[in-house]
């Protein structure tokens, strides 16, 4: 059984055990108004004779005599005792609460280092991604292939980073690429980087048609594509480039 499994079947029997106590809570309650309405009753009757004898001249106001009934005293420890009472069965509540959150905690993290664990894994053993994508880029200096289709999907790296930024987005949002993909993983410091954001390959890429490209290719999100263009693509700074040349001449 995974982890996750285990979590599910603690967090099953939870709504249960806490129904018998807020049941039993209610309960408690409900006996501690009836008593503090009893006792009230008693201590203002009691009051009321203590008034009229004082009147009678019966006791005096400084009198021993002055103090509330046994019956009223013992009324009064019993709604102190079951407010005791009341107090532990919600902080048993609470803590029971609090420790399937800390489960969680401890379980998220777990998932949390499972899948940095496969995304070093897929990056030391991803090598033969970047042999693909170089053989790409090859042809795009060597064949007769300006007129291919200028689109890749990500390495499995590139997944599996998405998969971590996925994990991680409860915990921050913040990030400085442009398409809004987050690589919380290491990456391997042998693969190549790409594009003008200079990370590595991931999401669908479009390449450059000018055979002098030094960046070659480009994430869709940071030159602003959403689908593969038509005919020939150049990136910002070949075009600017070739503007400058133009005017030249």
């Amino acid at each position: 059984m995974s982890f996750i499994d285990d979590f599910q079947a603690n967090l099953e029997v939870l709504p249960n055990i806490l129904q018998k106590k807020y049941a039993l809570l209610r309960d408690l309650d409900k006996s501690l108004h009836e008593i503090q309405r009893q006792n009230e009753q008693r201590c203002g009757q009691e009051i009321e004779d203590m008034k009229n004898r004082i009147k009678d001249g019966g006791v005096t106001p400084d009198s021993s005599f002055m103090k509330f009934s046994d019956e009223a005293l013992d009324e009064q420890k019993h709604a102190i005792r079951i407010a005791d009472e009341k107090i532990a069965l919600a902080l048993q509540a609470y803590d029971l609460v609090d420790a399937h959150i800390q489960q969680l905690d401890q379980y998220l993290k777990k998932l949390d280092e499972e899948i940095r664990r496969e995304g070093d894994t897929v990056a030391s053993t991803g090598s033969a991604a970047p042999a693909v994508d170089n053989n790409v880029k090859s042809g795009k200096a060597g064949e007769s292939s300006r007129g291919r289709k200028k689109t890749r999907l990500a390495t499995a790296t590139a997944a599996a980073a998405a998969a971590a930024a996925a994990a991680a987005a409860a915990a921050t949002t913040t990030s400085t690429n442009p398409t809004g993909v987050e690589l919380d993983l290491p990456v391997d410091p042998n693969e190549p980087t790409y594009c003008i954001c200079n990370q590595v390959s991931y999401g669908e890429m479009v390449a450059c048609d000018n055979p002098g490209c030094k960046i070659e290719w480009f994430h869709y999100g940071c030159v602003g594509l959403r689908e593969p263009p038509k005919g020939n693509w150049y990136c910002p700074d070949c075009v600017g480039t070739q503007r400058r040349r133009k005017g030249k001449s």
